[in-house]
């Protein structure tokens, strides 16, 4: 039997998709979460062979849990679960040892069978994505991830150094960097281009 903690903050996605992956024998999900925080604690505390989880949620991000996992070395494989058909987000989630990528709209049996084969040991990766989109390499550093999604929430350079410890002139340096490598004029176009490619 293959253990499963499921992390979705949409209430119904969850618990449809809990529903669907009972439904196979093999599969037992044995807790649901609705944020990162709490999926990382019910990973430690229950140790299930996979952890499936969407990308965009409270707390950690699917990405950011995945970091945690294979940093505290923690014996769980991860399956991604996701609408962002990104290249930019699947080459983060390879980065981050994700086993396994899918789309939200991908037939239940297709995904119960990436779960198996990551439990198996083996990669699951959708075939939508191809091999060319995998060659643009995302050309952000964490920190210049960080402070454009500050950016994002609308902080000035000000209220983004107060809040990471640094001055507001590092801050613009980080910006000028960044607007630099993604070939843009301003830190709003930065941001836009980084979210509509999957960097953020």
């Amino acid at each position: 039997m293959i253990k499963i903690v499921l992390a979705e903050d949409q209430t119904l996605l969850r618990g449809a998709l809990a529903t669907l992956l009972s439904l196979e024998d093999d599969l037992n999900v044995v807790a649901q979460a609705d944020d990162g925080k709490k999926a990382l604690q019910l990973v430690k505390e229950l140790h299930p062979d996979i952890l499936v989880t969407d990308i965009e949620m409270p707390e950690l991000s699917g990405i950011d849990l995945a970091e945690k996992i294979v940093q505290e070395n923690i014996n769980v494989k991860v399956v991604i679960v996701t609408t962002f058909a990104r290249s930019g987000y699947l080459q983060r989630a390879l980065s981050a040892g994700v086993k396994g990528y899918l789309l939200k709209d991908t037939p239940s049996e297709k995904l119960a069978e990436a779960i198996r084969k990551v439990a198996d040991g083996q990669d699951a990766i959708m075939p939508e994505f191809a091999k060319d989109d995998m060659e643009v390499h995302d050309p952000l550093t964490d920190r210049e991830r960080q402070i454009l999604r500050l950016v994002e929430n609308g902080l000035t350079n000000k209220e983004i150094g107060e809040k990471l410890f640094l001055s507001a002139g590092t801050i613009r340096n980080y910006l000028a960097m960044a607007t630099e490598k993604l070939n843009v004029s301003n830190r709003i176009e930065a941001f836009k281009l980084a979210r509509e490619k999957g960097w953020l």
